[in-house]
């Protein structure tokens, strides 16, 4: 018994990269406008809330500890230093002010140039006072260094000098055991007073070493000092209106355009709309035959007019060769374009009545086309309930909606055969799968897809094929050209075979269960 496995189909992508960039793109005017209101949002800022006056000085500072390879620690240490209460106490003090110091280490700064290069900014309610609190910080600060480093030079000496008299104490001890000098006695006594001399020596020597790192720790004292200063004085910083619009704005803009794109990202992939034309016929399980900007459905500029109109009557001379093909009547169902919709059934509506009466049945449940301003020249929009009183031989251009509340009953009164007019990223994927399942549980044949407002830059193919890409005729050296829609398969050796397209929803029967039924 042989039995057929079915292939494995290929797994789809967890995310359509182009499909999401398509997304984004048409949803510029989303984050467009986010990018647009960072930037007025931006320069508001810059312009009703202007930074207060700021004054900057640096100061130089000497450290005792420096080394050609600090990266810097003794510096971020100074700048630590400089938001204490010690150091905001004394810089309120020598300016007179009752402000709290935790309030006022709020208006002041610190950061580190290089380091032994201390830059300090202040804040104040004038240019005057800005520069009196830089100025009174940073000499608070020089004072503070200072005593700090002049108490730790005074600590270092006092303890050698501690040590020293200690050793100098010791000293004394073995100098009064040596006495008066070597006297005559025993070879154990001899001995005795040979490690005396020896102790007395190096007891002389630390003691001369302590007095002598004592005097260079008060010597280099005044090196550090006379080290640490201030070396550009308090000066008040210059406000730029302009470049400060300009550095607000543009972060603004990049921070809204950002937001934007991360919103119209989300927003695609949450929303699942389907924009490209492959995906519109894999989901509605019919071919893309036909395409119109959204911008030909709207008037526009004179000289645009010229190249809309072209379009729409390239259409409508397409749609017309389908209408042709079949006596049945035709019915133009909408997603997401009602009024796309019903120019177009009034544009096929006039290219059909050069050769034959037509009327249009209008069952839209908006911007319906009955109540319209009628031109001369139109052809004539009757109601559904109408419908049934126009003559047999009138063909009959039905215009509907299956846009969710649509009534789905009405759908095979109207006609047998429909075109579904569907808006590039209206409906979800679930619709679509809807319209598809119920249309085809109506019997109502779908000719195909007008994809309205689709992307420019869209290059997908959305054409459902029947089967492989049949081998095109050769006449003369060229391939005979193929008329209609989609092309058909045909067999050697056989007659033409139609086959049936199925939606995406449409579950797919394995061989196995094929060969068993």
């Amino acid at each position: 018994m042989t039995s057929a496995t079915a292939e494995p189909t290929a797994a789809a992508p967890l995310l359509d990269l182009q499909a999401l960039t398509v997304s984004v793109r048409r949803r510029r005017r989303l984050w467009g406008s986010l990018a647009l209101l960072g930037l007025l949002i931006g320069v508001a800022v810059a312009v009703l809330l202007p930074p207060p006056p700021t004054a900057v000085t640096k100061v130089l500072v000497a450290h005792q500890d420096d080394q050609p390879n600090d990266p810097g620690t003794l510096i971020r240490t100074d700048v630590a230093l400089l938001h204490t209460t010690r150091i905001a106490d004394a810089a309120l003090t020598s300016l007179g002010s009752s402000v709290s110091a935790e309030d006022f280490m709020e208006d002041y700064e610190g950061a580190g140039l290089t380091n032994n290069l201390l830059e300090i900014k202040a804040t104040g309610g004038t240019g005057e006072e800005a520069v009196a609190r830089a100025g009174a910080v940073a000499e608070a600060f020089v004072a503070d260094h200072v005593r700090r480093i002049k108490q730790a030079a005074a600590a270092d000496a006092s303890t050698l000098l501690a040590q020293r008299d200690r050793m100098q104490k010791e000293l004394d001890e073995v100098n009064e055991a040596i006495g008066d000098g070597p006297p005559e006695g025993s070879p154990e006594e001899s001995a005795n007073l040979e490690t005396l001399f020896a102790r007395r020596a190096e007891l002389s020597s630390r003691i001369s070493d302590f007095s002598q790192r004592a005097a260079e720790a008060r010597v280099g004292t005044p090196r550090l000092v006379a080290g640490t200063q201030i070396v550009d004085a308090p000066r008040l910083l210059k406000h730029s209106l302009p470049q400060a619009v300009a550095a607000n704005g543009g972060i603004g803009l990049v921070l809204g355009l950002v937001l934007g794109l991360v919103v119209a990202a989300v927003a695609s992939v949450v929303g699942d709309r389907p924009v490209l034309r492959r995906d519109v016929a894999r989901h509605l399980g019919a071919s893309v035959t036909a395409e119109l900007s959204g911008s030909a459905l709207r008037p526009g500029l004179l000289w645009r007019r010229r190249r809309r109109r072209a379009a729409r009557t390239r259409l409508a001379s397409s749609l017309a060769r389908t209408v042709r093909a079949s006596a049945e009547p035709l019915a133009l169902l909408e997603l997401g374009c009602p009024r796309g919709a019903g120019v177009i059934a009034l544009d096929l509506a006039r290219t059909l009545a050069a050769d034959e009466p037509v009327a249009v049945v209008d069952a839209l449940p908006r911007h319906g086309l009955a109540g319209r301003r009628a031109k001369q020249g139109d052809p004539e929009v009757v109601g559904v309930e109408r419908a049934a009183a126009l003559p047999s031989d009138r063909r009959r251009i039905g215009v509907a909606s299956v846009a969710p509340g649509a009534a789905w009953s009405d759908l095979p009164g109207l006609a047998g055969r429909a075109v579904l007019v569907v808006a590039a990223g209206h409906g979800t994927t679930a619709w679509l799968h809807t319209v598809a399942r119920q249309l085809a549980d109506r019997r109502v044949e779908v000719a195909g897809v007008v994809l309205v407002d689709p992307d420019p830059r869209d290059r997908t193919d959305g054409t459902l094929w029947d089967g492989p890409f049949p081998v095109p005729r050769v006449r003369e050296g060229r391939p005979a050209r193929q008329h209609g829609g989609s092309p058909t398969v045909q067999a050697v050796g056989e007659g033409p075979r139609r086959t049936e397209r199925l939606p995406m929803w449409a579950a797919r029967v394995p061989d196995s269960d094929q060969e068993a039924r």
